[in-house]
Parts: C-alpha cells; structure tokens; sequence
C-alpha cells in the first residue's frame, strides 16, 4: 500500500511539473472550488530553475533594501568557536558543497522589464575566506568581539550576490572563529540553525575523506515562492484574508508609547538589547497557570506583554507583530530561505477587563492565526493599506517572539574539535520594542530589543522590571483586573504616593507674597 500510495504521488507531481504556470494556477483554482486543500498536493520544482519571481516576503526585502542598500539591520549572523584541530580545508570543501546543495545561497535579484526576478547562479557560491591573527590568548576576546561588529556592519548587494559570507579567523592553530552571515532575503532564523547543521555534517564527512551522505533537496526556495503565489492566487489569499480582515477590523492604530526621544523622521534601525532574568519559581508559576486555562505559556506571555504595553500606553487595542516560522511542509524543513511570516495579534483591553478574560481572548486569537496563519503579511498589509511612513512600521510597532531552547543544531561536537556557539548582538532594532522570550524546558529566560532613537537604557529597564512585577501580580491573582494589577516595587509606590507629594516649602513669614514671586522670576 505504502508503495502503491508513493507511487502515485509521483505520477501526480510529474503530471503537475509538466503544466506551465498558467494551467497550473487554474488547475489550483478548480481544485479550490471542488473543496480540494491545494496545500496537500507537493510542492513541484519550477520548469526553469535558474529563474523564479520572489516570494512574497523577499518582495518586501527588496523594497526595504532599495530604501538603504547601504543598511545592515537584515543582516543575519551567526558565530562558531571551534576548539581543537580544524581541518581548514575539509571546512572549505564543505562551504562549496552546501553553496551548491542550496539554491538560495546562489541568489542575485535582477530587474527585468519592471519586474524583479531571483537568480540562482551556479558561479555564485561564497568562498570561505581565512583570516590568520594569531593572538595570545588575552586578546582574542577583544578580537572576535572587534571581528564580528565589523561583520555585522558589512551590508550586502541583493544584485551582485553572493548574499552569504562565511570568515575564517586562525587566532591559534587550536584556536578559530567562523563568522556566518546573511541578507534576510535568503535567510531567517530556522535556516541558520539548518545552515549551521549542514555545513558542519558537511564538514564532518570531508574531514573523514568521504562525500556527505544528505542527498539534494527535492525542491529548492525558488520551487516555493513559484507554488506560494500560485497558490495564493488560485483563491487562498481571499479566502485567508477574510478573516484577518475581521479579526483586524477597520482601525490602523498606532501604538504610543512613551519614550525618551521624539521620532525621528526616518529609522536608524540603530538598537540594543537587555537580558532579562525570570526567576526559576516564576516559570514553574506561569506554565502552570497557562495549563489551568488551557492555554500555552506563548499564549500567556504574549497576553502579559499586551497588558504592560496598555498599561504604559492607556490604549485600549494593542497590536504586536508575532513572527511564525512558516515551516508546515515537509519539503521546506531543510530548506535555506526566508519563510518567516509575520501575524498580527490584536487584543482589545477595555477598562476593567481582567486578566484571564484577556487570555482567554488571546488564546482565541492565536488559535484563529494559526488556521490562518500561510496569508504573507506582505499581502496583509498591501489589503489593509495603512499609512506609510518611512518612520514607523505598518499594523504595528512592537514584536514578540517565543522560541523553545533545545541543546540547538549549532552546538555539536564534531572529532577532534569543540564547536561553541557566540550569542552575537547585532546593535539593531527593526522596530521600537520586541520582546523575546526562551522557554528552556525547566526556565524561561528573555532578551528586550529597543530602538536607541527612542529609549534610554534605563528606560527600558524600568519596563522590564515592570513586566517582572506584572508577572507575579498575574501569579497572584489572574482574575485580577488589568488596570489594578500591581507592577510597581515597594520603593516605586512610595515615591509615587509621598515622594513625589512631598511638596511642602517653608516660606519666610515676614516677606511678601509678591516679594517672593519676584524672587522666583528673577532666578
């Protein structure tokens, strides 16, 4: 049966590859209509490979990249210490073979006839460059911090390519850092970990004297974004659409929070990052209120993030930006590229809400996203159509984003050699807050990017503090209201209720009043 059944899969993905692009859309349409999931049928590798439109979310990185070539807020990195005897030119065999293993990482965009096209060259591969500085050991530190802030700031050129870099550093003959880096257009945080893993099995197999045993992919990037739009046009995107455009509803709100600085007119991107320690009590805390409601603790966090956002900002819809990895097919789970899409998740904080109420919305919200969750947020924003603004990001301004925290793809240990991965800061924010949140199986832990143009430093550490205490208060009582939950320290109350009212001066009695007005002035 499991022959027969695999057997006709492949016939039916040969007699689809055969269909040009039109055909292949209305025979999309029609499956639609008979009430056939589109979405179960495979993904088939394009007619011509070497040249496919984009994706929908690569169609956006090109318009930001217009915007600021020079830019390098999407620059992606990734840093390996190697520990050990490094075979130099067994890791260069295996950069080569990935480049040709991944179309994506051999992608240059060209303009043609008004429309803007992904190539994939077979010429275009990176090579690994190998840098020798070899240092005593108190000063490496300082020269792989100064190594990779040079990295990071080094932008990309989407139509010359390549958009990846792979840099060597020989500190000691037992003693490297391997410095990754590339252009979001090709690349999103799933296809690191998928980058990083291969190219060290890669590494591993040369090292040996033999070939990698992973075979090529069925299809390649360029093979999803032809079947994303065909699909998409084909009846999905209507379909998807209507209910965010429900879920949204017709408002565009902005969200005002208040800051140290006034917007600038255009965004820097210029940002930092503050680690943020979650007690291990707490954590076990939180996971067991959200498994009482039944909900997860992505679902929790993100709520108690929307209950401080309407606590610092008094307004009643709060919006965030809630990245999804998009990775629901089996053919692009080893894939390079970037399928990251971006949900948008609204919750209405009315006054005297309480906090299990607004899980309770949240957890509803989620649950609608995720059976909705394949509509690009490119197309998203292009039905919605908010006000543009070169200052400001569309539907909303703040992000979160949960992660689970396994033993990772990058830290492996390979013969002979100790692979460490470096947790890099890049010194960008794409918007004006994000949260991000690491549930570790036995801890949480969590990391707020900010953008300098508008928050101090310790503007953002009273937030984060802020959020702490909201946690607890939500601990203690989730039936609590929003706007009643503590989030202040005992030294916060007191000088809100008596610091700041101490007002009382002690005048001279026998001077005027109008004397001591002219005093005032004339300092």
């Amino acid at each position: 049966m499991l022959k027969q059944g695999a057997a006709r899969t492949e016939e039916l993905v040969s007699r689809i590859r055969g269909l040009d692009s039109g055909k292949r859309r209305q025979l999309f349409t029609r499956l639609q209509q008979m009430g056939i999931e589109v979405a179960r049928l495979p993904i088939v590798p394009a007619i011509d490979g070497s040249d496919t439109p984009l994706s929908y979310a690569q169609q956006r990185q090109w318009f930001l990249w217009q915007l600021e070539p020079d830019g390098c807020a999407y620059n992606i990195p990734a840093a390996l210490r190697l520990r050990g005897a490094l075979d130099v030119a067994a890791l260069a065999e295996s950069v080569a073979w990935l480049g040709r293993q991944q179309a994506s990482l051999r992608t240059r965009l060209e303009e043609v006839e008004g429309e803007v096209r992904q190539r994939f060259d077979q010429d275009g591969i990176a090579l690994l460059q190998v840098e020798d500085c070899p240092l005593p050991s108190a000063e490496r530190e300082r020269k792989v911090q100064a190594s990779v802030a040079t990295e990071l700031c080094t932008p990309f050129n989407l139509t010359a390519g390549p958009l990846w870099r792979v840099r060597l550093l020989r500190m000691a003959d037992d003693d490297h850092l391997l410095l990754l880096s590339l252009h979001h257009l090709i690349s999103d945080g799933w296809s690191m970990g998928v980058l990083v893993e291969q190219l060290l099995g890669g590494y591993a197999s040369f090292a040996m004297g033999t070939e990698p045993v992973l075979p090529a992919p069925a299809i390649q990037y360029g093979d999803y974004a032809h079947w994303q739009r065909e699909w998409m046009e084909s009846g999905e995107r209507e379909r998807q659409l209507g209910w965010w455009m429900q879920a949204l509803g017709r408002e565009r709100p902005v969200l005002e929070l208040p800051t140290d600085h006034a917007r600038p007119p255009r965004q820097s991107y210029r940002g930092a990052r503050l680690e943020v320690a979650l007690p291990s009590t707490l954590g076990y805390a939180l996971r067991e209120l959200a498994q009482a409601h039944e909900a997860t603790p992505f679902m929790l966090l993100l709520a108690s993030f929307q209950a401080l956002l309407h606590r610092y900002s008094g307004q009643v819809d709060i919006r965030v930006g809630v990245p999804n990895a998009n990775r629901n097919r089996l053919e692009t789970e080893g894939l390079i590229g970037l399928f990251v899409n971006t949900q948008v998740m609204r919750a209405e904080i009315s006054q005297g809400l309480r906090f299990d109420q607004l899980l309770e919305q949240v957890r509803l919200m989620a649950l609608g996203a995720q059976a909705h969750q394949d509509l690009p947020f490119e197309q998203l924003v292009e039905a919605l159509q908010p006000e543009r603004s070169l200052s400001i990001n569309p539907l909303f301004q703040v992000m979160y984003n949960h992660q689970h925290v396994g033993t990772g793809r990058i830290a492996q240990q390979l013969p002979g050699l100790q692979v460490e991965a470096l947790n890099l800061d890049n010194q960008t924010a794409q918007l004006d807050l994000a949260l991000e949140t690491y549930d570790h199986g036995d801890a949480f832990s969590a990391v707020l990017i900010y953008a300098t143009d508008l928050f101090e430093a310790a503007s953002v550490e009273r937030l984060a503090k802020h959020w702490l205490h909201l946690l607890h208060s939500i601990i203690a009582d989730p039936q609590g209201r929003i706007d009643q939950l503590p989030m202040l320290d005992a030294e916060e109350r007191e000088l809100a209720l008596r610091g700041w009212n101490a007002t009382a001066t002690e005048y001279p009695l026998d001077t005027p009043v109008q004397r001591l007005i002219e005093a005032q002035v004339a300092r």
